[in-house]
């Protein structure tokens, strides 16, 4: 007698020798938006496609101080009569190494306590609200964040800010972690949707590790497919961006992106393939 065990593991087994199998392409970069030509990549029209990312490997590369962009730091020494301009390398910083890089500079040019081996500017954290702290303890030094790709927004101050001797607390928070999710972005699929319109988006992450390290980023617990929108996937084009939908800097470090296509299966032709094989081999 046949038990309902016994069909169950059968079909198991059937569908999974009867699956279509799938295909795997490599997309690899420099940049966050690059193509990658497939020439052989064509669908079979009269089919369905899915797709889904297996995994993502680049180097924790993203800066958040940026040359052009971000990177301007403007003190005075003689009460606002003169103005010195320090620029910071684009890199991961954290608001210390910020402070760190800043001091550095100033002791560069000589505009320190040299006597006391002391620096008049000095940022530090407030933690409890997420703001920052920039103390002044030279009635002569000043700081102002009005120049183009002033470091000012990073550390939560405003353009009109003018800071002058004593405890100068920003007016808003500091926007040193700017990038909240990186997207992986497809151009073959459909179905997904960012901040309710259609969108090329196949997966979003946030970095585990720290800046420099390598990022191995695989969906968990399992993969999500998409439906392929086009039969010509010859040409696929992959962009990572943040959140806003902005091109994420990977600071020229290689990346890799694996994919995989598969034909959509109909579970009930297969059903009905699996039944009929059941009872041509009068096991039902």
């Amino acid at each position: 007698m046949i038990t309902m065990l016994y069909i169950l593991a059968f079909l198991r087994r059937f569908f999974y020798f009867h699956y279509k199998m799938a295909n795997t392409y490599i997309l690899s970069g420099t940049k966050s938006n690059f193509l990658t030509y497939n020439h052989q990549a064509q669908l079979d029209p009269n089919k369905k496609y899915e797709a889904a990312l297996l995994s993502l490997d680049m180097y924790n590369s993203i800066p958040n101080i940026i040359a052009g962009k971000n990177n301007v730091f403007e003190y005075s020494v003689d009460s606002g009569s003169t103005w010195k301009i320090l620029t910071i390398d684009t890199g991961a910083y954290e608001l210390s190494v910020i402070n760190n890089e800043i001091q550095r500079k100033m002791i560069a040019a000589g505009d320190f306590d040299s006597t006391n081996s002391l620096c008049y500017i000095t940022i530090t954290a407030n933690e409890s609200r997420g703001t920052s702290i920039i103390n002044v303890t030279n009635t002569n030094y000043r700081v102002v964040f009005n120049k183009p790709h002033s470091i000012g927004s990073v550390l939560g101050f405003k353009s009109s800010d003018l800071l002058l001797t004593g405890y100068n607390e920003s007016s808003s928070k500091v926007d040193i972690t700017p990038i909240n999710s990186i997207l992986v972005n497809i151009n073959i699929i459909s179905g997904s949707y960012v901040n309710g319109a259609s969108s090329p988006v196949i997966h979003s992450f946030y970095p585990n590790v720290g800046f420099g390290y390598k990022i191995i980023e695989k969906p968990t617990p399992e993969l999500i497919w998409y439906p392929v929108s086009t039969t010509d996937i010859s040409r696929m084009e992959l962009a990572l961006t943040d959140q806003d939908g902005k091109a994420i800097n990977t600071g020229g470090e290689r990346l890799t992106v694996r994919i995989c296509v598969r034909e959509v299966q109909n579970m009930k032709d297969q059903i009905i393939r699996a039944i009929k094989y059941l009872k041509n081999e009068k096991i039902l």
